[in-house]
């Protein structure tokens, strides 16, 4: 249930009550009522909700806003049950203060809800489609893989909360010219490893893992590729490098919490005729024609400084083409909103891309592309460069082996994709409340031996534990959460410090909700973050063990929420929440 929703909801509704009450009076022309926003204010003492409506109404009635915010006021049918306090502050915001205790059913609907609170069908089951990663198989995944790879399986957990249908993919980039670099560069390691002296190719890929991956076959196969012609050689090479190289990355990606519901390779587009199906549709929309031998796509019609090469002199189609398939088999899967997560590097592909699927009869607002800034990691305040199995940059490996899973998806996930990043490896491995990462989940933590320590002390345990039957431990557990704590009076939380972290508790399913329809992930963290500082400011002014009994179980009820609040937040990105650190 989103009862800030609804309450915001609520306020739109009476404001356009309001001020058509004040139009039939003839205080002020009967016109159009633009959009306004209801936003929670940061300054606390300026209530739960401010409302710009008065603002954006200026020009359109000719009056100024403090004028229209005192009509607004006047002719608003407030209910005192709801509202405690509306008042006009600053340039004209209507801020509204909301009865005690409004949002104190809230703590039922996370018991009652569970694993589900905050969850939502907002999305309507709309199909969605997420790419990210998408790195060519050649190598070792990287630092901006690894902040693709968070940043896109946590959007699509996030989206699914809200109600949307998401499917993982990742694009294998295995066809064109990184594959023949990748088979000549295998080629020629296998016969460095055999003795032989040859010359390293001049674009072949350099790593320590292209040895490895040499030696890999060398140790599999033998000799037997020693006689074999060089292109036949080659060929064999890719198929075996590839296979070795796409088990590491789904292998790093899994640790890393990653999973994909469709690995789809470039080499099938290629095979199925995708491509040339794709260049026959756009030659139908006289976007395409021939010059000094090659196939070209007049995306200057895109507003391009120049057209783009479809297929070579050569016959051979180049990536945009490839990729302009790829898109479009997309769209012709079912998907109504594909969305990719690129490198900043790609800017100048997107306009030319969603242009691309307008051309074949696809909105081209269907297509979103979150452009990802780069990561610089930071040890020692020294940005630090090298990698010891790549030889040229920190692979995902790497860094999950140094600070784990948790700090490093946390971390990425906290910044916005368009920002660019410093990642600090000393501050991410420390255990001390200037971790995000760890402050958060230390707060789950002492949650969960606080209840744990009251259950025995009250001999709730033995009381309380339901059945036994054949659903999940984790299902029972939810199913009884309600009778965790009887006797609560939630009436008698009405400290400063417990109002503020109830009303936290209450803006989950629309910070999800928010975050799914805004792409942006990054909401959740951050949300965690200040969810832990208001319960580690309510635990020290609010004892919990007290004497009283309702009392006391009451403070148990509310941390029991804001356990399960902090749990169902951090699984959405990928991060555990510990119950002993």
């Amino acid at each position: 249930m989103n009862r800030v929703r609804e309450v915001k909801d609520r306020i739109r509704q009476q404001v356009r009550e309001a001020l058509s009450a004040a139009a039939a009076k003839g205080l002020i022309p009967d016109t159009p009522l633009p959009d306004f926003s209801v936003d929670a204010p940061r300054e606390k003492n300026h209530g739960d909700f401010a409302v710009n409506a008065a603002m954006v109404m200026r020009k359109q009635l000719g009056k100024a806003p403090r004028e229209i915010a005192q009509i607004i006021v006047d002719h608003l049918d407030a209910d005192p049950g709801w509202l405690s306090r509306l008042e006009i502050a600053g340039p004209g915001f209507l801020n509204f203060h909301l009865a005690a205790g409004y949002f104190q059913p809230v703590l039922e609907d996370v018991l009652r809800e569970g694993r589900s609170y905050g969850s939502s069908d907002f999305g309507g089951g709309r199909k969605v489609q997420i790419e990210f990663v998408s790195a060519n198989p050649t190598g070792l995944l990287h630092m901006g893989n690894a902040r693709g790879a968070a940043l896109g399986d946590s959007l699509a957990s996030v989206m699914q909360a809200a109600g949307y249908a998401v499917s993982r993919e990742y694009y294998i980039n295995d066809a064109g010219n990184q594959i023949e670099n990748f088979g000549k560069s295998l080629e020629a390691r296998y016969l460095e490893l055999l003795g032989e002296k040859v010359d390293f190719p001049e674009d072949g890929y350099q790593g320590e893992d292209i040895i490895d991956t040499a030696r890999e076959i060398l140790n599999r196969e033998g000799e037997r590729y020693r006689h074999m012609d060089s292109l036949q050689r080659r060929e064999q090479m890719v198929i075996a490098g590839l296979q070795e190289k796409l088990d590491n990355i789904r292998q790093s990606l899994e640790s890393f919490g990653v999973q994909y519901d469709v690995w789809f390779s470039e080499q099938s587009l290629h095979e199925g005729g995708k491509i040339e199906e794709t260049i026959r549709l756009m030659k139908e929309q006289g976007l395409i024609y021939e010059k000094d031998g090659a196939v070209w796509l007049k995306a200057t019609a895109f507003g391009d400084e120049k057209d783009e090469v479809m297929l070579k002199a050569t016959g051979a189609p180049t990536y945009f083409a490839g990729d302009i398939a790829y898109h479009r088999d997309k769209f012709e899967r079912g998907y109504e909103t594909v969305i990719n997560i690129w490198g900043a590097d790609h800017h100048g592909h997107v306009a030319r891309m969603k242009a691309a699927m307008g051309s074949l009869g696809y909105d081209p607002a269907d297509l979103e592309v979150i452009l990802m800034q780069l990561v610089r990691l930071i040890r020692d305040k020294e940005i630090v460069r090298m990698s010891k199995r790549s030889g040229q940059y920190v692979t995902l490996d790497e860094l999950v082996e140094e600070v784990g899973k948790d700090a490093a998806r946390f971390f990425f996930i906290l910044r916005s994709a368009d920002s660019q990043m410093d990642f600090d490896l000393d501050l991410a491995k420390s255990q001390s409340s200037e971790n995000p990462v760890y402050y958060v989940q230390y707060a789950h933590a002492r949650i969960h031996s606080l209840l744990k320590m009251a259950k025995a002390a009250d001999g709730q345990a033995a009381s309380t534990a339901p059945a036994a039957s054949a659903a999940p431990a984790a299902e029972r557990e939810e199913a009884s959460a309600e009778l965790h704590w009887p006797g609560a009076d939630l009436r008698l939380l009405t400290h400063p410090a417990e109002r503020e972290l109830i009303r936290k508790l209450a803006d989950l399913p629309e910070e999800i909700m928010q975050a799914a329809l805004d792409r942006e992930p990054h909401r959740l963290p951050r949300y965690t973050m200040d969810l832990a500082v208001l319960f580690h400011s309510f635990y020290t002014e609010c004892r919990c063990l007290v004497d009283e009994w309702p009392l006391r179980q009451a403070r148990l009820q509310l941390c029991d929420a804001t356990r399960i609040v902090l749990r169902n937040t951090l699984e959405l990105i990928g991060v555990n929440a510990p119950e002993r650190m």
